[in-house]
């Protein structure tokens, strides 16, 4: 268990960096239960979080309105997901930038179908880097502070190790029902 914690003082905020480029909740939660237990350091953590996250999602608006024929092509499959993206958009307008933050699933789809939009790029750098910090600072602060709530409930799940995959299944399956059903075709 100490080379564990080791490894995480020593590799622990550059996977927190790679991992919150993509998305980051359960790193940042994970980095905010090893702050508690002073094993790394809330106020690093939460910076880094912060970064990563503003920066990837930037990243995929350029990358979507820049590169759109190089992201069409690994999106064919997903096609009728990035248009419940757009409704969403059009549903929630500038709200969703920060709604996906905290909600698994549409994370990397909000940019995307941002970047495909001829949404203004700076004014979604503005809104981005505001709700990353919001983020950042809600999550990381939140699992700091229910560090021990945290610690216990892991204990319970090493304990009885069956309990994860069934919350995993149950999760995943459930956001895969959802997305399903959100971008079924409608019937004739």
């Amino acid at each position: 268990m100490e080379e564990t914690f080791s490894n995480l003082e020593t590799y622990g905020y550059i996977g927190l960096f790679l991992y919150s480029l993509g998305g980051g909740f359960v790193a940042l939660l994970g980095a905010g239960v090893l702050s508690y237990l002073g094993k790394m350091d809330l106020a690093t953590s939460i910076s880094i979080a912060f970064v990563a996250n503003a920066l990837g999602d930037i990243l995929l608006v350029y990358l979507a309105r820049y590169q759109k024929s190089m992201m069409m092509e690994g999106l064919h499959k997903h096609r009728r997901k990035l248009a419940l993206a757009h409704i969403y958009m059009k549903k929630y307008g500038s709200w969703i930038i920060l709604i996906q933050k905290f909600v698994y699933g549409i994370k990397t789809l909000i940019p995307i179908a941002i970047g495909l939009t001829k949404y203004d790029f700076k004014k979604f750098i503005v809104l981005n880097v505001g709700s990353a910090a919001i983020w950042a600072l809600a999550v990381g602060f939140g699992s700091f502070y229910s560090g021990s709530v945290l610690v216990e409930l892991a204990e319970v799940v090493s304990n009885k190790p069956w309990i994860a995959p069934v919350i995993l299944v149950v999760f995943g399956g459930s956001l895969w029902l959802y997305m399903e059903k959100a971008t079924k075709k409608k019937g004739k």
